[in-house]
């Protein structure tokens, strides 16, 4: 085994044993939470001892590096997630790779992933990505719609062709009511899961949490949890 791979092993390893125990102490079975790697600024390399390792889910943020980085990847058996902000004009590249889109937070998104996904023939999976710092312009600072705006988009989403309403995903917000209380962002969103739910009841998956609050996800009811540097390391600072 490479030092590499042996030190994925062990990290990932590391966060089994978190996501178990969170379950365990949230009384959740442990298979209702899945594990997404975020692998951004990692190379494929990485996500190839990933696959080797297990991992089933991976996830990233900008296009400029997920779009190569998938291509080299294309024959593992992974489902790869987008959690970036995403502009329209990359709407097609990303659908080239993503099978998931969790950052949905505006109409004319929906727009195009709707005529992108039309036109590559496929059914993209589509998250709504919640703001509990959204300010007067209803966007989050990351991105993401005010929770007032989700039942709104949620229909658009629905009625577009070659989408499917997976549910919500979430950060948790540096500013705002929230701040520093990540566990109250994260059951907020479980309200609003339950909610969307009475209206979509497929539209199941909770996307929340990551390497620092993982454990406060789970225990929220999160069904999904991101986690990057836990697994592959502390990021290097850019620039």
């Amino acid at each position: 085994m490479t030092d590499r791979k042996g030190e994925l092993a062990s990290n990932l390893a590391r966060v089994e044993e978190r996501i178990t125990a969170a379950c365990a102490a949230a009384g959740r079975a442990r298979d209702e939470v899945t594990l997404i790697v975020v692998t951004k600024t990692y190379p494929a390399a990485d996500v190839r001892i990933l696959s080797e390792l297990g991992v089933r889910h991976v996830a990233e943020n900008r296009d400029q590096e997920a779009a190569p980085k998938a291509a080299e990847c294309a024959n593992l058996p992974l489902t790869w997630h987008f959690v970036g902000q995403l502009q329209t004009n990359k709407v097609r590249s990303v659908l080239g790779y993503a099978d998931v889109v969790q950052s949905v937070d505006r109409s004319r998104l929906v727009t195009a992933l709707s005529k992108e996904a039309v036109r590559a023939g496929r059914e993209i999976g589509c998250l709504i990505q919640v703001a509990f710092d959204a300010g007067v312009n209803g966007r989050g600072e990351r991105g993401g719609v005010a929770p007032g705006g989700v039942e709104e988009l949620a229909g658009l989403i629905a009625g577009a062709d070659g989408l499917r309403l997976d549910g919500l995903m979430t950060v948790a917000p540096l500013t705002g009511e929230y701040a520093g209380r990540e566990r109250a962002a994260f059951e907020r969103l479980m309200d609003l899961s339950t909610d969307l739910r009475r209206t979509h009841p497929a539209a199941n998956m909770v996307s929340a949490g990551m390497s620092a609050d993982l454990e406060q996800a789970v225990a929220a009811g999160a069904t999904h949890v991101r986690v990057g540097s836990a697994v592959l390391g502390v990021r290097p600072r850019l620039g």
